[in-house]
């Protein structure tokens, strides 16, 4: 299974590098050195935490004001869960606060080794897509 150096955790997680520090510090978030003997964290913690994180945590427009916002069509993430039944398989992606559900063959889940832990990237493709700018606060 994958490890992610702080750094990369943080990013995914969409905090700093010194609140993931601190989680690991007061023990929220458990860590191990990895072959450089660098302070990291596994996969499948990362993916549980970042889950968990998500479902209790407050949204993006509660932790800072949003001035203006357009999405990229591509959210970078540590795959959360893997759903695997018959010919399909539904792939969540936690990419900092955005939880991105797949839906895909469960021969391509199987090829690209998806797994909770498992670094991904989700690419949306819509044909309506909404900005939205919320009021300034004072």
């Amino acid at each position: 299974m994958p490890t992610f150096r702080i750094s990369e955790a943080a990013e995914l997680l969409g905090v700093s590098d010194d609140t993931v520090r601190r989680w690991a510090e007061v023990g929220r978030l458990a860590t191990v050195r990895d072959d450089a003997g660098r302070q990291a964290i596994d996969g499948p913690v990362l993916a549980r935490f970042a889950a968990e994180l998500a479902e209790g945590g407050e949204s993006a427009t509660e932790r800072a004001a949003v001035v203006r916002e357009s999405a990229r069509n591509r959210f970078a993430g540590i795959v959360t869960r893997v759903l695997r039944d018959g010919l399909m398989a539904q792939v969540e992606i936690q990419a900092g606060p955005h939880r991105v559900v797949s839906l895909m063959s469960r021969e391509a889940a199987d090829e690209l080794g998806l797994a909770p832990g498992v670094l991904a990237v989700g690419s949306v493709k819509a044909t309506n897509v909404v900005v939205e700018v919320p009021e300034q606060r004072r």
